[in-house]
């Protein structure tokens, strides 16, 4: 069942409890709701904090609202579309202060910035739409460490005045569109969930597909990089916008809805993920060596099935970032794989590719058979943005 417990707030796209106090994020300020009388109804909305600077685009959502240690809260605001920011908010991921007094810009350059994911060491992932700027969406793993800090929209608030590709922090992945036209928000496996295998993955949930992708990656020369690739269980009916693992049950609830540009068109819904323990073979591994690539599975696969001739279809393609939307693919091609080897555990995958190169867009098919037979197809969408010894 459910009840509404509040109207009349400014698009609401946000929401986050803390100690027992219910804050949420709207496009002109972070509310905090109060029942007075105990009926489960919102008696009292102050306004926690109004810095936001809300002009009359249709394009400026303010997305997500999460905290850290310290209790700072975090929510992402997006750009214009197609014009130049008026306000210095627009396009920015932005902290405001425990006690709600201050809002601090702490990084820049995004679009259309689906949510905000804390990551364990205090940086941020920020998701982004293709658009204006952006050939493809976008994952961005985010330092945040000041208005420098810049993903790439040149219409959006910032200091930079090279349009180039090296003036950006590059993504830690480009997804082209048909693999999820819009990403939503990220969320970690908790250590203590159900979903046993995953624990201390890192997942992205799809609004545009309806979908869940398990997001493996690493980090080379500081720049982080990886891929995503789809859990193994049927779309939602809606888009899924945001996720939490609850921390009775250990399962992964999710919400979502429909407004435009997404396939899955249900109004909307709220989902549980329950995990049944039979095993998933996802990539939960993804690591980049000089003419490699190695891919961990959470579990075992038959090896001689990995060396067949058609177990794996590898393809890259480039991309190019201007001012007008989205990309078509450059250069698509196809890489061959000369070899394929197992791990003893049966998890780990080594591919040898002799052509492998850095690339802003890549495809790796899967058509393998697990530990006892069953037929098992996965595929990887990632970018490599640097290859170690090279």
């Amino acid at each position: 069942t459910w009840q509404r417990i509040c109207s009349g707030l400014f698009q609401p796209l946000g929401l986050k409890i803390v100690d027992g106090e219910i804050y949420v994020g709207c496009r002109d300020m972070i509310a905090k709701l109060t029942d007075l009388n105990g009926d489960r109804e919102t008696d009292l909305i102050e306004s926690f904090n109004n810095d936001h600077q809300v002009t009359e685009h249709f394009h400026e959502f303010a997305m997500g609202l999460q905290t850290d240690t310290k209790g700072n809260f975090y929510y992402a605001k997006s750009a214009r579309h197609a014009k130049v920011a008026v306000v210095p908010h627009h396009g920015t991921l932005l902290r405001v202060s425990k006690d709600g007094t201050k809002t601090d810009i702490i990084a820049t350059g995004f679009r259309a910035a689906n949510g905000v994911c804390i990551n364990p060491d205090g940086t941020f992932i920020v998701t982004d739409q293709e658009g204006h700027w952006n050939p493809k969406n976008r994952i961005n793993w985010v330092k945040g460490s000041g208005v420098d800090d810049f993903y790439g929209n040149m219409y959006g608030y910032h200091n930079v005045t090279d349009d180039s590709d090296s003036a950006m922090t590059p993504p830690l992945c480009w997804i082209t569109n048909s693999f999820d036209r819009s990403p939503a928000e990220l969320i970690w496996v908790p250590s203590d969930s159900a979903w046993k295998s995953l624990r201390g993955s890192l997942l992205n949930l799809s609004y545009g597909y309806g979908k869940i992708h398990v997001v493996p990656h690493e980090e080379v020369n500081g720049q982080k990089q990886g891929g995503l690739c789809q859990l193994p269980f049927k779309q939602f009916p809606t888009g899924i916008m945001r996720g939490r693992f609850h921390p009775n049950d250990g399962q992964l609830y999710g919400c979502g809805m429909y407004a435009w540009a997404g396939n899955q068109k249900q109004p909307g819904g709220f989902y549980r993920i329950r995990a049944t323990q039979k095993p998933a073979h996802a990539p939960i591994g993804l690591n980049i060596t000089k003419q490699t690539v190695t891919i961990t599975f959470t579990d075992a696969l038959d090896p001689k099935s990995i060396q067949e001739p058609k177990a794996w279809t590898i393809e890259a393609w480039d991309l190019k970032r201007t001012k007008s939307y989205g990309s078509k693919h450059y250069d698509q091609r196809k890489w061959a794989v000369k070899k394929a080897s197992l791990s003893a555990d049966g998890k780990t995958v080594t591919l040898t590719i002799p052509d492998l190169a850095p690339t802003w867009g890549m495809s790796i098919k899967a058509k393998v058979l697990s530990k006892n037979g069953n037929p098992i197809a996965r595929e990887i969408h990632n970018s490599i943005h640097q290859i170690p010894g090279n």
